[in-house]
């Protein structure tokens, strides 16, 4: 538990550090290359991932924390185009690129091995209840059966009773 309970502080961790990092990205974007889209948009996809992770902390089921980890994923996948498309229209050089390409990558395999350990749980939670109910189902039945030898003990093969 207490793993469980380090790694999403490192995932929340990692997700401010970005969004901080994007801020200043869009900062600069706008007072020194005066571009206004693009910055707005890595601005947007970059910043949610911190929140929809933050969000994802107090869902109300594991099915609300998978679905905003999900969306967290898809928006870190759309901050990543973001930085290439200002990388190859030259808005920002090779080391920022690099730099932020590389922290956006380790955030989209952190929030890729979270969903899949998170579904993975659910399915295994839901089959030990499958399994549970399944276990009740068959002591029911064996109840029911030892009724019947019962009743044949005292009722005999022809149903009178000795």
């Amino acid at each position: 538990m207490a793993v469980k309970k380090a790694y999403k502080k490192v995932l929340r961790d990692k997700s401010y550090d970005f969004a901080i990092k994007i801020v200043k990205l869009s900062q600069f974007l706008m007072s020194e290359k005066k571009e206004f889209v693009l910055s707005k948009q890595v601005l947007r996809s970059g910043t949610a991932i911190g929140s929809l992770v933050r969000e994802a902390e107090f869902g109300q089921s594991k099915a609300d924390f998978i679905n905003k980890m999900s969306i967290a994923l898809k928006e870190a996948n759309e901050t990543d185009y973001w930085i290439s498309i200002l990388k190859d229209s030259d808005y920002i050089n090779n080391e920022q690129y690099n730099m932020l390409h590389s922290k956006c990558a380790e955030l989209i395999a952190m929030l890729v091995a979270t969903v899949k350990t998170s579904k993975k749980t659910k399915n295994e939670k839901r089959k030990t209840k499958s399994e549970k109910r399944k276990t009740k189902s068959e002591k029911r039945k064996t109840k029911s059966e030892k009724r019947k030898i019962k009743e044949w003990r005292v009722c005999g093969e022809n149903g009178k009773r000795y």
